[in-house]
């Protein structure tokens, strides 16, 4: 029988609580709409996939990013929350989410605009940051 250290579970917990707060910081980040945060959050050669966009490294993620938050994100705020983490190797991890974007003006989330994300996270110099992030319409029946 194995049995884990209190002390190690606490290390476990916080270390999921600093990969969790990933997604936090990509909220506060749309909710100012800073192009700047919102692609720090990638590493360098990160990758940023929505329906019909595919961004790679930070500079593509940010100007696009700048882009949308002056037109079609205008206004817009996002919601998500963590619904699975998957450990893939020593310092990478799956996070899957569910969320999606508010309207402009609106505080509920349309059911058309309910989305599932992949994000596989990597740590680097003792931060979590995104190698990849993916998302795609969520079905409206489960959450």
């Amino acid at each position: 029988m194995t049995t884990t250290s209190p002390v190690a579970n606490e290390a476990a917990a916080a270390e999921q609580a600093l990969i969790a707060g990933v997604s936090t910081r990509m909220v506060a980040a749309w909710a100012a709409h800073d192009a700047d945060a919102f692609a720090d959050l990638f590493t360098e050669d990160g990758t940023l996939i929505l329906p019909g966009v595919y961004k790679k490294g930070r500079d593509e993620i940010r100007e696009f990013m700048a882009t949308a938050y002056a037109s079609y994100y205008k206004g817009t705020t996002v919601t998500g929350r963590p619904l699975d983490m998957k450990p893939l190797a020593p310092g990478a991890v799956a996070l899957l989410t569910v969320g999606g974007v508010v309207p402009a003006g609106e505080s509920e989330l349309p059911a058309e605009n309910a989305i599932r994300a992949s994000w596989i996270l990597v740590k680097r110099d003792a931060e979590w940051k995104l190698a990849v992030y993916q998302n795609c319409p969520r079905d409206t029946a489960t959450s």
